[in-house]
């Protein structure tokens, strides 16, 4: 059981696009798919793919799309408030270089706080289990309270992963004091390279995680997702890399939360740090080569060996 607390929303993904169009023309797309988003929401889909059970906390919008996006996660233990705001949107537009742009909209994301989620958390259900806090910058009313939040969490029995995603406003005294905390309270970090850099302040991705190390508890590790590069991790001063397997990919989006998936319920399971980036690696690999996505079933990619949890 994967249990998330985090960003629910709604991705239109579309593409490809060569460069940028200028203002006032058209272009047709060869390309698109409409389906529930954000990386807690990825994150959780991707556990089910893997046929593993999650639970995920989060908020929908009031309006007839956030009844579509609260029924997508029908078969999985969902606990998903509802908000008068619209449902948030992010169009996700995927350039032919490989890159993409997120147009994201504000909408209910921005009303989620902890006492939509607090009275509906349970005990963790066994004793490695792990609880992963996403879309930190997305969600100002829960960041507040994100202190609080993880000794709740401790005091139920959970181990703490986060995946702070990238600030809109970019990383400035502020975000950088706010994400050292949540890194010092963790036990995984789990990072692109480039929230990395950022967040260090230093673009060598080396010394960049090695400035992150230092904030780390005993034991915790620090993951550094690097895309097509694959994942490298860092605990109690080692170092591993996993490389990704090669595949022919269309859409990346979600790429960093379907690692988040596979890399967690392999820890769960109690795997070293060498298994656990060849999971998450394997697990983003198996999900972003699929489109669209919504055709992927329940349990689908499980008898690939990525299945780590029962």
């Amino acid at each position: 059981m994967l249990t998330i607390i985090g960003d629910v929303s709604v991705d239109l993904v579309l593409g490809p696009v060569d460069g940028w169009p200028a203002v006032g023309t058209e272009l047709l797309m060869e390309r698109s798919e409409f389906r529930p988003g954000g990386s807690g929401g990825n994150a959780a889909l991707a556990a089910r793919w893997l046929g593993a059970r999650a639970r995920v906390y989060s908020m929908v919008g009031g309006d007839p799309l956030g009844g579509w996006l609260s029924a997508q996660f029908g078969d999985l233990e969902a606990c998903l408030s509802v908000s008068e705001a619209a449902t948030s949107v992010s169009t996700g537009v995927i350039h032919s270089c490989g890159e993409r742009t997120f147009f994201t909209t504000r909408g209910h994301l921005e009303r989620l706080s902890w006492a939509d989620i607090r009275p509906h958390l349970q005990p963790a259900p066994s004793a490695n289990s792990i609880a992963l806090l996403t879309g930190a910058f997305l969600l100002p009313r829960l960041r507040v309270d994100y202190s609080e939040i993880v000794a709740f969490l401790r005091d139920l029995g959970y181990g703490l992963a986060i995946d702070t995603g990238w600030p809109p406003g970019g990383w400035t005294d502020r975000t950088r004091a706010e994400a050292s905390r949540w890194i010092a309270a963790c036990d995984h970090v789990l990072l692109n390279e480039v929230e990395i850099t950022g967040l260090a302040g230093e673009p060598d991705l080396g010394r960049a995680m090695d400035a992150l190390s230092t904030l780390l508890r005993p034991g915790a590790t620090l993951v550094a997702k690097t895309g097509p590069k694959g994942a490298i991790g860092r605990q109690n001063g080692r170092a591993e890399t996993h490389l990704a397997p090669p595949v022919a990919v269309f859409d990346t989006i979600g790429a960093g939360d379907s690692f988040n998936a596979g890399y967690l319920l392999s820890r769960q399971r109690g795997d070293g740090l060498q298994s656990a980036l060849r999971a998450g690696c394997a697990a983003a690999a198996a999900i972003i080569s699929r489109f669209p996505r919504q055709d992927i079933r329940p349990g689908e990619l499980a008898d690939r060996g990525l299945l780590t949890e029962a």
